[in-house]
């Protein structure tokens, strides 16, 4: 998956969709573009004016096209927009000349709208890191607190009410101020409260909010990416830069359980909080070597003109998002300006909701109490549960490097976009439905064909990642962030409500397949009906007045 992405950013013809001139200008009549097409080394420069008369000059231009920037702030609305001839994003002419703090050739080959997905990739990955991390800890942590079942449930669980709490507020601040800001704050805000946790763990108020804190760093992490997705990458590279992402989830989980038991044994459980939250924090440092050469306005406007939505309000939140000087009204006022009401009349939306739920419940119970079950039904140890743990995340990035071209490819090739997101959404529900329905039913099979089971289908689980957590950018790239936002508010519930009532019901009824599976295959079976029945991709304009 990575090689295949990665291979298309050293191409000079990777395409991207954009507007004519006319369009935009048909969407925002309060600015007027004039479609200078001074073909100077292959490329087309289309200039914003904020009125008749008064365009970019010769010299503001050649000192964009230098990495210079123009006399006036970014935040003007003169900003160009670069288009190839062949009419791709032309990101990378001169920001290869730019200077972002590492001179490794391939990285300085790269597009900047690609080495924002591998950096925000590599978050993920630290950010599971620090969701697992907990998982394998809980095991010695508990013997050592004597916390049964039910507290380690609601130690686990208290994560996602941080998480649920921020996902709304989280998508509204990516599209105020943009995804990369709220990413790095993000990333801080988890990689100190993780460094927190052991200072804090013999006292459960205070473990509990240090977790409380890593939910809401790690909360608003996904609508930034997403809303980054959703202004800098095409549709035909989407699926791609989502499963390249969001993958990273996948690899952070297979890193932490790998990483964990030995670290837990050699240095003590304490240990793997004080060295994943590290690492946050390094990431953060040198994000910020690749934040200094990013444009992030050209692919704002490219990804808003390509889906034809109304820029009026896009021009705004470009103006609005780069300034942290905003004052109260403003930020009042861009708040209602958010159609919550056009959201929520959408059927589309109303699917998205569902399905996310769903799938974050399987997900979520899972990936706290896998480690546990494995323990128990295996008799494994502490490292042998963390590897066998390892196989479900490891099998979801196999299936992730296939789902994703598999989905562009049907894109490309003239599938409607809805039918793609469907048949990839049913795959990622149905499989694991019937793979768990398997593992739960006393069929007599050996402990490690059960492993096998259900890594296949919590493997296909991911296919996800080209349907569900692509369709908030198709139906609307401005408003992506806020869709992910609401949509991953009601999917932390299982978070809260799945992984604390797993704990209890394993308690009560001591059967894997009562506390485990058998709501998991519920929320499956009937989110794919949902899904099916009511998903959409087409664009959508989500007008106050709808």
């Amino acid at each position: 998956m990575a090689s295949n992405f990665l291979m298309r950013s050293l191409s000079p013809h990777t395409r991207n969709p954009i507007s004519s001139p006319n369009t935009l200008h048909h969407h925002h009549k309060s600015s007027h573009l004039f479609s200078c097409q001074r073909r100077s080394s292959g490329f087309t420069i289309l200039s914003v004016s904020k009125g008749k008369g008064e365009v970019l000059s010769d010299e503001e231009r050649s000192r964009i096209l230098s990495g210079l920037g123009t006399a006036d702030s970014a935040l003007d609305e003169k900003n160009p927009i670069l288009e190839e001839d062949n009419g791709s994003l032309l990101d990378d002419s001169s920001s290869s000349k730019r200077n972002d703090g590492w001179k490794w050739a391939p990285w300085q080959r790269l597009p900047q709208r690609y080495k924002v997905v591998v950096t925000t990739s590599l978050a993920f990955v630290i950010c599971n890191m620090d969701k697992v991390n907990l998982s394998i800890a809980i095991i010695p942590m508990s013997h050592q607190f004597g916390w049964n079942a039910s507290m380690a449930g609601l130690v686990q669980s208290s994560f996602f009410w941080g998480y649920a709490l921020s996902q709304l507020p989280g998508g509204w601040l990516a599209k105020s101020f943009g995804g990369r800001r709220v990413l790095e704050i993000g990333v801080l805000t988890w990689s100190l409260a993780t460094i927190l946790v052991p200072s804090v763990a013999g006292y459960m108020p205070g473990l509990v909010f240090s977790r409380i804190l890593v939910g809401i760093g790690e909360g608003v992490s996904p609508s930034a990416a997403t809303d980054l997705i959703a202004r800098l990458i095409p549709l035909q590279e989407r699926s791609r830069a989502v499963a390249f992402v969001f993958g990273g989830l996948s690899i952070g989980s297979v890193l932490g359980l790998i990483l964990a038991p030995p670290l837990i044994q050699n240095f003590g459980w304490e240990s793997v909080f004080y060295i994943f939250g590290f690492l946050g924090v390094l990431w953060c440092l040198g994000f910020q070597l690749v934040k200094e050469g990013q444009s992030p306005i050209v692919g704002e406007y490219i990804s808003g003109m390509s889906h034809g939505i109304t820029t009026g309000s896009f021009l705004t939140s470009i103006s609005t998002r780069e300034k942290w000087s905003t004052s109260l009204r403003e930020v009042g006022a861009s708040l209602k300006d958010v159609p919550w009401k056009a959201f929520f009349r959408s059927p589309a939306v109303w699917a998205m909701i569902y399905a996310h739920f769903c799938g974050s419940w399987g997900h979520y119970t899972c990936l706290s109490w896998l480690p546990t079950y494995f323990s128990e039904e295996l008799d494994l140890n502490l490292t042998e549960a963390a590897w066998v743990s390892v196989l479900p995340p490891m099998a979801s990035i196999l299936v992730t490097s296939i789902a994703a071209p598999f989905a562009d490819n049907l894109i490309s090739s003239g599938v409607e976009t809805t039918t793609v997101r469907k048949i990839c959404q049913a795959i990622a529900f149905i499989s694991p439905a019937a793979c768990m329905i398997l593992s739960s039913v006393d069929l007599g099979l050996p402990p490690w064909e059960v492993v096998a089971i259900l890594t296949s289908g919590l493997g296909l689980s991911s296919f996800a990642l080209s349907g569900l957590y692509c369709t908030h950018q198709d139906i609307s790239p401005e408003y992506a962030s806020i869709l992910l936002g609401i949509t991953n508010t009601i999917g932390a519930v299982p978070g809260i409500v799945g992984v604390a009532l797993t704990g209890y019901l394993l308690d009560s009824t001591h059967s894997w397949s009562i506390s485990l599976f058998a709501p998991s295959i519920f929320f499956y079976l009937t989110g794919t009906v949902v899904w099916l029945s009511f998903a959409s991709s087409k664009p959508q304009s989500f007008s106050k007045g709808d």
